[in-house]
């Protein structure tokens, strides 16, 4: 694999392949990091985020917990050892400024933050990782492309 650019599309077809990239993403990641996560309902962001909660729960060699969607409740959190990864999702809030009211900006340094419907935001944390996940082939099959920023830019994660 090399590194994603913004051109860079990954098959995620097959959630082994899904599985592959949140691995890869989880071995660099750090406190103070966060994950926005883009696409349509259903392609794949509450999977990422519960692959990558469960992967670093059985590292810590912890019980692997059930992750649902945080859709309802807008934010769950995950207290992972000494690392607490926050995993929001927006669907459901209507503005800017919901989004300001919930948190979301709070103590970023001090935990992973994890982001469904990123679009929603209007300030993006400086340490992130973008995933954009698409449909092709008439919703036949999955594709995913990242862009870093701040000092995820040389995580080089898909450096073999």
């Amino acid at each position: 694999m090399h590194i994603a650019t913004k051109s860079s599309k990954f098959n995620i077809s097959k959630k082994k392949n899904l599985e592959k990239v949140v691995l890869k993403i989880l071995s660099k990641i750090k406190i103070g990091d966060s994950i926005l996560l883009y696409g349509d309902i259903g392609i794949g962001k509450t999977t990422s985020a519960r692959i990558f909660i469960n992967k670093l729960q059985k590292k810590k060699k912890l019980k692997v917990s059930e992750v649902p969607s945080p859709t309802f409740n807008i934010v769950h959190e995950y207290f992972i050892n000494d690392i607490l990864v926050s995993h929001y999702d927006l669907y459901r809030l209507s503005s800017k400024d919901e989004c300001n009211s919930i948190g979301i900006h709070e103590d970023t340094d001090k935990k992973i933050t994890i982001v469904e419907w990123s679009e929603k935001l209007d300030k993006k944390p400086i340490n992130r990782l973008e995933l954009y996940f698409e449909y092709k082939n008439n919703y036949i099959s999955r594709s995913l492309s990242i862009e870093s920023y701040g000092r995820c830019k040389k995580y080089e994660i898909f450096k073999k």
